[in-house]
């Protein structure tokens, strides 16, 4: 969009942008500066797989109700297209402005003829994804922006099958969303109209009830928190998993659970943790000092939709982080473990990781006979594999799910991570060793000393702004231009481009098809077992680089992970 049409639009806005005065108090605060009124309306947010995402304000590059009103009036347009009559679930977490999201949503879906079921308060986003099927919804929103700074908000699109909706699917609804004049083309009736007529009704307590039944029936060893003086510290970091997760542990028999006060609230404006994010330390800052106070075993932070969650163990040197590849680690091996001693494991079982995450896991597999799929970076992509499995009546084959960055799902019940289930399984296997007097952290070395150190380290690169997303490109196209050959003295024995969807094997010069769908990621094996891959992340203006070692001793790979980091961001010139 050139600049003259970046002023029209602003001047657009200003004249029709009449139902937010804080739209229009921004806009006329703007008025003759040139690069703030071009950040706004440079692009418009774009709508994928992963729905919207993006900074609270106006402009077609920010997140506000005419944004939201356009993306879903695509949507119903969609739906009314391929369904006739349509029904979608709407939820949303403790961001600013999110119940007012989803709101309007709810008015633009009621005026297209779309019944609309709508929570009353905030709830986690896998909730949404179990109301999308147990209500028989073709589709669901839920407003969102994860982990991302308090500035930021999103929306989230789910399909029929509780999964966020696939590649072909969102490219049909941002098709229809191009048709569509955001101030001209909407529909709009009235919340309270919409209520009144029965196209909007609110959802029913008892559905949170059978999600948690649902939850529940994952526990591997039935009862084992009862009376094990489990002692957890928990933080949902002001979002939305403070109710359902401290349900879930109550009925499991976690009796000794201390909140983060200062976090116990929803706030979206994250006072206390300006990235809410339990992969950074910061975050979990207040519950780690909280722990040392009460003398917790464990802590436990979801983030503020409660789809991940990050821990700290109290080992005799403090209280140690885990990370997302070494939680999931311990939770595929206390699953598999647990399933196969009591026979309660399923014939064929089958897991599923994403390329980014530990190649441990793979040995863990190994050892139980139990299928390991592999998928692109998004949890998308482990529901569809659950829902191939559905489609062939084996979806009790599936055991477990996990992604590097601190996302897992054991069962079927939803198509997305969910942090009320991880937290339920990580109490339940932490009572389950503290029984037998080891740690998390322990049983974790245990791991390492059986199948080899495995340290893997995910760096994260920010450029804002449209400067930030040229460097991104620029960065992608001169490693795939200049690939390397060696890194930190490994030869690079094997090459992946995703985006090609081509594999080459560099020894023997034999190349093979990558059946995936094409994404922008270049991936790297290493002489000795370690990789390096890169991606640009599709819900923040990042790339983000994931280097695996593998030494025989922790400190050994850790050094070798940490060289990998420092000459690939000398290569990368970050």
């Amino acid at each position: 969009m050139n600049k003259i049409n970046v002023t029209d639009s602003y001047n657009l806005w200003l004249k029709n942008a009449v139902d937010d005065t804080e739209l229009i108090e921004e806009l006329k605060g703007i008025d003759g500066a040139e690069d703030e009124i071009y950040e706004r309306f440079y692009r418009e947010l774009e709508f994928g797989t992963a729905g919207l995402r993006g900074i609270i304000g106006a402009g077609t590059n920010r997140m506000n109700i005419y944004v939201v009103r356009r993306t879903t009036q695509g949507l119903a347009n969609f739906l009314n297209k391929k369904y006739g009559k349509a029904s979608v679930a709407i939820s949303y977490d403790s961001r600013i402005k999110a119940d007012y999201f989803a709101a309007e949503a709810a008015r633009v879906l009621a005026a297209n003829g779309v019944k609309v079921y709508i929570s009353r308060e905030l709830e986690p986003t896998p909730v949404l994804s179990f109301l999308v099927r147990e209500l028989g919804c073709q589709a669901g929103i839920m407003v969102t922006a994860s982990h991302n700074p308090a500035k930021y908000n999103g929306y989230k699109c789910y399909g029929d099958d509780g999964c966020q909706m696939t590649d072909v699917h969102a490219g049909i609804v941002y098709d229809e969303i191009q048709k569509v004049d955001i101030f001209t083309d909407v529909k709009l009736v009235d919340f309270d109209e919409g209520i009144s007529s029965g196209f909007i009704e609110w959802v029913d307590d008892s559905v949170y009830e059978s999600y948690l039944n649902n939850v529940e029936a994952q526990s591997v060893n039935k009862n084992i928190c009862k009376g094990a003086g489990l002692k957890v510290v928990y933080t949902p970091l002001n979002g939305a998993g403070n109710k359902l997760v401290r349900k879930i542990l109550a009925r499991i028999g976690v009796e000794d659970i201390t909140v983060v006060p200062e976090q116990e609230n929803p706030d979206g404006n994250f006072t206390t943790c300006p990235y809410p994010n339990p992969e950074i330390r910061e975050a979990l800052d207040l519950g780690l000092k909280l722990s040392e106070r009460v003398n917790s075993d464990l802590l436990l932070a979801t983030d503020p939709d409660s789809d991940r969650v990050g821990i700290a163990v109290r080992t005799d040197d403090g209280y140690k982080l885990l990370t997302g590849n070494e939680t999931g680690i311990l939770l595929i091996n206390y699953i598999l473990s647990g399933r196969n001693t009591l026979g309660t494991l399923p014939e064929k079982p089958v897991a599923v990781k994403t390329i980014v995450t530990s190649k441990l896991v793979e040995k863990i597999c190994e050892k139980y006979g139990c299928e390991l799929r592999n998928v692109l970076t998004g949890f998308k992509y482990i529901g569809e594999q659950i829902l191939g499995l559905e489609q062939k009546g084996e979806e009790s084959r599936y055991v477990f799910g996990f992604e590097e960055s601190y996302g897992y799902l054991a069962g079927t019940y939803v198509r997305d991570k969910d942090a009320v289930v991880a937290s339920m399984l990580i109490c339940e296997m932490a009572a389950y060793y503290r029984k037998q007097g080891k740690s998390l952290y322990e049983v974790m070395n245990s791991l390492y000393e059986e199948y080899g150190y495995y340290i893997n380290q995910t760096l994260s690169f920010e450029f804002d702004g449209a400067s930030g997303m040229e460097r991104m490109s620029n960065i992608m196209n001169s490693l795939r231009d200049d690939p390397p050959t060696e890194v930190s003295g490994f030869n690079v024995i094997a090459a992946a481009d995703y985006k090609l969807s081509v594999a080459k094997d560099l020894k023997s010069g034999k190349e093979e098809k990558i059946n995936l769908p094409k994404s922008n990621v270049l991936s790297y094996s290493l002489e000795g077992g370690g990789t390096v891959i890169i991606r640009p992340s599709g819900t923040e203006p990042k790339i983000k680089l994931y280097l695996t070692s593998v030494g025989k001793t922790r400190d050994e790979a850790v050094e070798l992970c940490e060289k990998l980091g420092d000459e690939m961001k000398l290569k990368l010139g970050i």
